[in-house]
């Protein structure tokens, strides 16, 4: 192809068309066999579309002399391309990947927005550059001159869509679609240059204005034998698509504003079309700005609930709901760490008697039921600001500040006492439970001293028969 361009523009101007229009028809066969092969019907149809513009524009003006512009089949034929090809851009992006960046549909219209945003200010910025002075030549022209101008126009349509669509979409963000959107800006620009051309009314059209022409079938070969590499997202990639996300919208904005301001600078003067898509823009960015609000506070909100949701599993039994045993010892800790201590601190050391009948005669199904039910009951026997924990297996700790030792023992045995059903069956457990208190600030005591002392109790409770409360220190436990 490059050779080709440098032949074209060295050449005889007849000669160098005819050789640049044959290779773009070869390079455009190539193409459409390469999709062809590849079972690929929307750009089998674009570059079939392609091949039929090029053909009809070789016999219209280098066999037949047509007169430019013309409404003959090949504009429609180069029209349909982008068109083909934003259809088959729209099935590649359906092809979902769990990295895609579409949560919700909130994420979806601010996607739609900013294909909005560029398109319109691409739509300004045409405008008042040359799109105004086009529009006059198409009103004197005609039909003919609205394929010229609707060409690279659709182009254009296409490169915003790749664009867009790359930040949200894996499958897009691909070699093959990156050639599409070559071609696109090569045959746009060409496009454009020749719409202007032929609104002056030059028919001899110079030959550097074909190199965009030129390109395009190459990059559109070259699309249909890039590799797709469906490689695993890393952060490096997901941070480039959230840049791109960011910033792309904002980029043809803000050439445009300061385009705009030139423009005003220098003694022009806006007309409505610019002064109501300039505004109808603004708004929309405005739009974009309050639902990208709204959707950091929702996550914002997401995070708080996920963290607090965290820190609850990392802190309690999965099977009970209760405090785990390492959020008991840190309150046992700060509980033991407190100098002006006027109350005693009671904490009680449970084990479930019959428990492992439950679970061997049952199941374990039914077993942590009924540990669930012991939970619960325990829980409802204390205060709020009192800490229930499983600490393992079938044995739970209460932490108590204030109270009596005996009394609360006593209300927990008597909770647990009452049988429980389950499924239909009637399931009775009992309670050893051995008490340690704290009555003053002792420096020295550590979390494992009085899980310790409490523990030895529990166990001396279990030695004299089950189902009875022993304080760690009394004299007669086998009085208690």
């Amino acid at each position: 192809m490059a050779v080709t361009i440098l032949t074209a523009l060295a050449a005889p101007r007849d000669v160098g068309i005819a050789i640049d229009k044959v290779v773009q028809l070869v390079f455009a066969v190539a193409a459409l066999i390469a999709y062809a092969r590849q079972r690929n019907r929307w750009m089998t149809a674009a570059m079939t579309s392609l091949t039929v513009g090029l053909s009809a524009w070789i016999w219209g003006q280098q066999i037949l002399g047509v007169q430019l512009p013309t409404s003959t089949i090949a504009p429609l034929g180069f029209t349909l391309v982008p068109v083909l090809c934003l259809a088959a851009l729209i099935v590649k992006a359906q092809q979902r990947r769990a990295d895609d960046l579409l949560p919700n549909y909130r994420s979806r219209t601010v996607v739609i927005l900013d294909g909005l945003i560029v398109i319109g200010s691409l739509f300004v910025l045409t405008w008042v550059s040359a799109l105004e002075s086009l529009t006059r030549e198409w009103a004197t022209e005609g039909p003919g001159f609205a394929t010229v101008v609707a060409h690279p126009a659709a182009y254009l349509v296409l490169l915003v869509a790749i664009v867009v669509l790359s930040w949200t979409h894996h499958s897009v963000r691909q070699w093959p679609m990156l050639f599409v959107a070559l071609a696109g800006v090569a045959q746009s620009s060409s496009g454009w240059v020749f719409a202007f051309y032929i609104s002056k009314g030059v028919t001899a059209i110079p030959a550097t204005a074909d190199i965009g022409f030129m390109l395009c079938p190459a990059f559109f070969l070259l699309s249909a034998l890039a590799p797709t590499r469906d490689l695993e997202p890393t952060s490096s990639r997901m941070r480039t698509a959230d840049l791109l996300h960011l910033f792309v919208p904002y980029v043809p904005l803000a050439i445009t504003g300061l385009f705009i301001m030139w423009n005003t600078a220098t003694g022009g003067r806006l007309n409505p079309v610019e002064i109501y898509v300039g505004l109808a823009v603004v708004c929309l960015v405005i739009v974009r700005q309050l639902l990208t609000m709204v959707d950091n506070v929702r996550l914002m909100d997401q995070l708080r609930v996920s963290r607090e949701q965290l820190r609850h599993e990392a802190t309690h039994d999965p099977l009970t709901g209760v405090a785990n045993r390492s959020l008991f010892r840190e309150r046992l800790d700060r509980a033991l760490a407190v100098r002006s201590r006027s109350r005693p601190l009671i904490l009680l050391f449970i084990d479930v008697d019959g428990f492992k009948a439950v679970n061997d005669n049952n199941g374990h199904a039914e077993g942590d039921i009924v540990l669930r039910n012991v939970a619960a009951r325990l829980e409802n026997s204390v205060r709020p600001e009192d800490t229930v924990a499983r600490l393992g297996g079938d044995e739970f700790g209460v932490l108590v500040d204030g109270g009596d030792a005996e009394e609360i023992g006593a209300r927990l045995l008597a909770a647990l006492a009452h049988p429980h059903e389950v499924h239909g069956r009637v399931h009775r457990v009992h309670a050893s439970i051995g008490v340690a208190q704290r009555f003053s600030y002792d420096p020295s005591a550590t979390a494992d001293d009085v899980l310790g002392a409490a523990d030895a109790a529990m166990y001396t409770a279990k030695r004299l028969g089950k189902g009875m409360v022993v304080v760690h220190g009394s004299p007669l436990p086998e009085m208690t």
